[in-house]
C-alpha cells in the first residue's frame, strides 16, 4: 500500500510539475530529485510499470492481429491457387507459411504429415513463402506446378527432404517420383505461379509475418515452430467455436 501510495504521488508530482514551475513553488530539478530518489529506493515500481506497459501493448497487438486475421480471413482459407492437405471440406483449417529450405519447416514437416494422418478432418493450408533464396524459389515453383499433374503432396513432402533444391535437382527428384519432369520445367515458368507466390508475400507482409514457418487458425497467429500439442489444441478450439 505504502508504495502504491508513493508511486501515485510521484505521478502527481511529475503532472504538476509544469504547473508549479511555473508559480515558483517547486523547481524542475527539485521534482527531479524526489523521483530520481523514490525509484532508488523503489526500483520494483519502475519494473511493475514497464511490464504494464508491455502487458498493454501486447494486449493491443493481439487485438490488431485478430482484426487483421478477420478481415484477411478468405484470403487465408478460400485462395483456390493455394494447395490444400488433408480433408478439403474439413471441420477445421490450420494455414501454414513454409520454405523448403527452412530448418524449422523441415522439422515440423513429418509431424504435420502425421497430424493429417491422425486427424482425417483436418484441413491443411499451404501458403508457398519462399524467403530464403533462389533455391527456395524454385522449389516453391515446382510444388505448384506439380499441383497441375495431381502431384502437389507427394512432391510437397519430398522437397522438405531433398539436399538439393536447385532446379536441376528439384527436376531429377521429380522423375524419381513419377512425375513428367518436362511438362514441370514448362509449368514451373508459369507467370500465373509467380503472381501466386506474390499474392502470398503480399498477404504475409499485411499479417507481419517475416518467417517460416507461420501458422494461423482461427483468430489466431503462431509465429514460429510451434509444438504440435499446442496445433491440436487450438484446432480443438477452432471446433468448440462452431
Amino acid at each position: 500500500m505504502a508504495r502504491m501510495m508513493a508511486g501515485a504521488l510521484v505521478g502527481a508530482l511529475l503532472l504538476c510539475s509544469t504547473g508549479a514551475l511555473a508559480q515558483d513553488r517547486l523547481p524542475v530539478e527539485e521534482v527531479e530529485r524526489i523521483v530520481r530518489e523514490y525509484l532508488l529506493r523503489e526500483p520494483e515500481v519502475l519494473l511493475e510499470a514497464l511490464q504494464e506497459l508491455q502487458r498493454r501493448r501486447d494486449a493491443a497487438e493481439a487485438v490488431r492481429q485478430k482484426n487483421l486475421i478477420n478481415e484477411k480471413r478468405k484470403e487465408l482459407v478460400a485462395d483456390p491457387d493455394d494447395p490444400v492437405l488433408g480433408d478439403p471440406r474439413g471441420d477445421a483449417t490450420l494455414v501454414a507459411f513454409l520454405d523448403y529450405r527452412c530448418g524449422y519447416c523441415r522439422s515440423m514437416a513429418q509431424a504435420l504429415k502425421a497430424l493429417l494422418q491422425e486427424d482425417r478432418r483436418l484441413r491443411l493450408v499451404i501458403k508457398e513463402f519462399p524467403i530464403l533464396g533462389p533455391d527456395s524459389t524454385t522449389a516453391s515453383r515446382a510444388a505448384l506446378a506439380a499441383r497441375r499433374q495431381g502431384r502437389y503432396a507427394d512432391l510437397h513432402w519430398a522437397l522438405f527432404q531433398s539436399k538439393d533444391l536447385s532446379e536441376n535437382g528439384v527436376l531429377e527428384l521429380a522423375r524419381k517420383l513419377g512425375l513428367d519432369a518436362e511438362r514441370l520445367a514448362r509449368d514451373m515458368r508459369d507467370p500465373a505461379i509467380d503472381r501466386q507466390l506474390a499474392r502470398v508475400r503480399a498477404l504475409a507482409d499485411a499479417l507481419g509475418i517475416t518467417g517460416t514457418p507461420s501458422f494461423v487458425i482461427g483468430d489466431t497467429l503462431i509465429p514460429g515452430a510451434a509444438p504440435v500439442a499446442q496445433l491440436v489444441e487450438l484446432i480443438a478450439q477452432q471446433r468448440r467455436a462452431r
